[in-house]
Parts: structure tokens; C-alpha cells; sequence
């Protein structure tokens, strides 16, 4: 039999993911897992983006709707749909996209900055790189403390992500 290792390529420090037809990024260092959607229950007064939370995990984490966050209409869940489990200062947070696209690397290429969008934020982008001849927006999941933050301090998610136990799992290939 033979046995993989698990073995961190520093080249790949992306995590893609689609929303409709545009193509957006992580930080892998912010990654936890990469999931199928459980059941999420809704949280009342909650911002727009937060569809509800979930216990994933015995922690109860938001559940943000990118396609909300950024003005998208929503769609019925597929089985492409997937969370993304991500550290947003030490709380989880699970973002559902339309699919995950893979792991990959900025090829040692600094991220341009976002587009300027008059009277508007830049929706959480940290930058703009290229892969596969196509522009993604990598994010930068800082603007989640607004959503985790409240809800923690109303006790209605976890206060902290666990701690890790054992190596990371290999969640893409």
C-alpha cells in the first residue's frame, strides 16, 4: 500500500472559487476546510450577507452568502456549491460559493491593487491577479469582522475557532 504525504506547496497560496461567471480567490492561510453545506438555521436581524449560522463542528459559525455580499441574485444550491471555512481573527466563518475552483499561486507576482469604484467599498478585495488567462479578485476576509464581531459579542456564534489538532487536512488537490 502505498501512503501519500501531505506535503505545503508555498507556491499555491490561493484558494479560487467562482460566483457566477467571475472568478475570486482566498488566502490558503485562511482556510480552514473546504465543505458541502449543511443545514443552516436563520438568524434573525442579522446583515443581509448572513444567511444564518450553522454548527459545524461544535461551533456555531455564520453562514455569509457571497453572492449577497456582492449584489448577485441568488441561485439554487448545486453540487458544485461548497463552504469555505475560513479564520476570520480567530472566529470561523463559512463563505458559500457556487464552486471551488482549485488551489494556485500568484507565480511570485504582487497582486495589483482593485479597481477604484467611485462612492462605493471595494467589497472586501485585496487585489487583482491573473490565472488561466482569466482576472480574479483575491479577498481579503478582514471585512467579515463586521459580521462575526456583533454576533459573537451577542453570543450568538462561537467566540473563538478552535484549535487546530494535528496537521492541516488536505482539502483540494
Amino acid at each position: 500500500m502505498t501512503r501519500f504525504r501531505y506535503r505545503h506547496d508555498p507556491s499555491k497560496n490561493l484558494v479560487g472559487f467562482s460566483l457566477s461567471d467571475v472568478q475570486y480567490a482566498v488566502p490558503i492561510a485562511r482556510v480552514k476546510e473546504i465543505a458541502n453545506p449543511i443545514l443552516v438555521v436563520a438568524l434573525p436581524h442579522a446583515p443581509p450577507a448572513v444567511v444564518g449560522v450553522s454548527d459545524y463542528r461544535d461551533d456555531v459559525v455564520p453562514v455569509v452568502d457571497l453572492r449577497a455580499r456582492f449584489g448577485l441574485p441568488s441561485v439554487e444550491a448545486t453540487r458544485k456549491t461548497k463552504w469555505i471555512i475560513v479564520d476570520v481573527s480567530g472566529r470561523l466563518a463559512a463563505l458559500v460559493v457556487d464552486a471551488v475552483t482549485g488551489v494556485f499561486g500568484t507565480g511570485g507576482v504582487d497582486l495589483r491593487p482593485p479597481p477604484s469604484v467611485a462612492g462605493e467599498d471595494k467589497r472586501g478585495i485585496a487585489g487583482v491577479t491573473n490565472h488561466n488567462g482569466a482576472l480574479v479578485f483575491v479577498l481579503d476576509t478582514s471585512w467579515m469582522r463586521d459580521v462575526t464581531d456583533p454576533l459573537a459579542a451577542a453570543g450568538r456564534i462561537s467566540q473563538s475557532a478552535p484549535e487546530p489538532i494535528g496537521p492541516p487536512r488536505r482539502a483540494l488537490t
